[in-house]
């Protein structure tokens, strides 16, 4: 038997985003608004497709290194909103940062049906077991792409990272919160 691969088709022809945000606010709309997803207790992404990635609810320490820089950050910047499970629109549909940071203007020009159509100007990830470099690596990408000036990383340990968009591969101290400590 021969196989035309010409004529076979196994995967659905997808268009091509003309307009990643508007498609992003429209499919997050969609998810929210889903009754099935709403009940879930997971945590709810979605990829630059707008399928829907979800991921189990983090555990007990995830949560307490969350709160300990959130409180951190409202000490140290208080002129800024400081926020958790943040919805922010990329290039690779909408993730949801731990806990960001972000300045009045920013969120005046950037916050649209509950999104933010520009990262803020600090996302932090606090990180799980099963994280991978790679990931991670590739949402600090997106994070920067979206307009954030730092990423930062809490590690297992409670170590922070801090990366800047001049040098986003190398960890650095933070240059918009150089108070911020190294360890929480």
């Amino acid at each position: 038997m021969t196989v035309d691969f010409q004529r076979m088709s196994a995967t659905l022809e997808m268009e091509t985003v003309q307009d990643q945000e508007a498609f992003n606010l429209a499919r997050w709309a969609e998810i929210c608004a889903d009754p099935v997803l709403s009940k879930l207790e997971f945590r709810v992404e979605s990829d630059a497709h707008g399928h829907p990635i979800m991921s189990p609810p983090p555990a007990f320490s995830h949560g307490n290194y969350q709160s300990d820089i959130v409180f951190r950050l409202r000490q140290l910047l208080a002129r800024g909103t400081v926020a958790t499970e943040c919805p922010i629109s990329t290039n690779g549909g909408i993730r949801a940062a731990d806990v960001i940071w972000i300045s009045p203007e920013r969120q005046a020009l950037s916050l649209k049906q509950n999104v933010l159509t520009v990262a803020p100007e600090i996302c932090v990830e606090v990180l799980s077991p099963g994280n991978t470099r790679g990931e991670m690596d590739a949402k600090k990408q997106l994070y920067f792409d979206a307009g954030a000036d730092e990423v930062w990383f809490c590690d297992l340990k409670g170590r922070m990272f801090f990366f800047t968009k001049a040098q986003p591969g190398t960890p650095s101290p933070s240059l918009a919160c150089p108070a911020f400590p190294e360890q929480i």
